[in-house]
């Protein structure tokens, strides 16, 4: 499978890639994938780790912007409430949510005995897309021990994209969709930083789509309700404030809707955006911190990064995802091939 950049859909704007286009340019960042494949089942899990050491102990400032708020995500009330990040992100399907978090409290507990006795609790962070256009969502069939295999697989090499992990059972705009991700180098005063985003991308009516050259794909298939969802994780090395973070966040919403994109009553849209660059220690023994942070007036170039990996992410998550039947005998083609029969003029 070619990305959507190797199949001549380069999306308009004035940022150059990282050296992977991947989140994983960020340094520091490791994802990885677990994928369920058995009769009916066709889910899985993708597991996000802003760094390699104990992120209960060394937080990773963070902001969430909820664009639609039709989910059942966890964590996230309290990453807006306190700005930091104290486990691996997971994401899965929507019955998922409860595994994936079982496995993430049970590996900050080995790692920090004292949680939950001597110390706070930990805040599990897991966010969920509805698959069960595919895969047999009642099954219950993602487990702890499954969002542990994604949490082992994590790596900060090339990130495996379309019907993979968490993707595995998504779709979008009426074809099969799933995992993305795309990455922009920034300079700024006289530095240099990555902007990393990865998407679960499960929303978006069929015929809705609109390629960065304005053509419409047809997946051939009846409109249907807008009633997917999307989750957009961000990160950065750059630094930036918790105020900073939800208005980078904010602007995924500028990349989805570039797409076509209209966020309608059943869509969960979720944005969730991070900085490695000065995180919180758990136990800090200073009664005040300094932080560094960016000036405002150089932030546009981040708010066009955040929506130019949005969209391009995206547009991965569709090129890389094959052709797939469904539960009820419906097609989601890939949108790879229909870019094969329909050329550009």
């Amino acid at each position: 499978m070619k990305t959507a950049r190797e199949l001549g859909l380069i999306p308009q704007g004035r940022l150059e890639p990282g050296s992977g286009n991947t989140i994983t340019d960020v340094p520091g960042i490791s994802v990885g994938h677990c994928s369920l494949r058995r009769d009916g089942i066709f889910t899985g899990v993708t597991a996000i780790l802003p760094h390699d050491g104990d992120l209960f102990r060394v937080r990773p400032r963070a902001a969430v912007e909820v664009i639609n708020g039709f989910g059942k995500s966890a964590g996230l009330m309290q990453v807006a409430e306190l700005g930091t990040i104290e486990t691996p992100i997971l994401l899965t399907n929507t019955f998922g949510v409860a595994a994936c978090s079982e496995a993430l409290i049970r590996r900050a507990i080995a790692a920090n005995p004292a949680i939950g006795r001597k110390t706070s609790t930990v805040n599990a962070l897991v966010c969920e897309c509805n698959d069960g256009s595919i895969n047999d969502i009642q099954a219950l069939a993602v487990t702890p021990a499954d969002a542990e295999a994604a949490l082992e697989a994590a790596s900060t090499g090339p990130v495996e994209q379309g019907a993979v992990g968490a993707g595995s059972g998504m779709t979008a705009f009426g074809f099969k969709a799933g995992i993305g991700t795309a990455s922009r180098r920034l300079f700024i005063g006289k530095r240099s930083f990555i902007f990393g985003t990865l998407v679960l991308a499960n929303f978006g009516g069929a015929g809705d789509l609109v390629l960065p050259d304005g053509r419409r794909p047809d997946p051939r298939v009846p409109a249907s309700p807008e009633r997917g969802s999307v989750i957009v994780v961000m990160a950065t090395d750059l630094p930036l404030g918790d105020r900073q973070l939800q208005r980078v966040a904010r602007r995924g919403g500028a990349g989805l809707a570039r797409l076509g994109a209209f966020w309608g009553h059943g869509s969960g849209d979720v944005v969730l955006c991070f900085t490695t660059a000065d995180p919180m220690e758990h136990d800090s023994p200073e009664a005040f911190a300094t932080q560094e942070r960016l000036a405002d007036d150089h932030i546009d170039t981040v708010f066009r990064a955040a929506a130019e990996t949005t969209q391009e992410a995206v547009l991965n998550a569709l090129c890389m995802a094959p052709t797939t039947p469904g539960r009820n005998g419906r097609l989601y083609p890939c949108l790879a091939d229909w870019l094969k029969e329909n050329p550009t003029p």
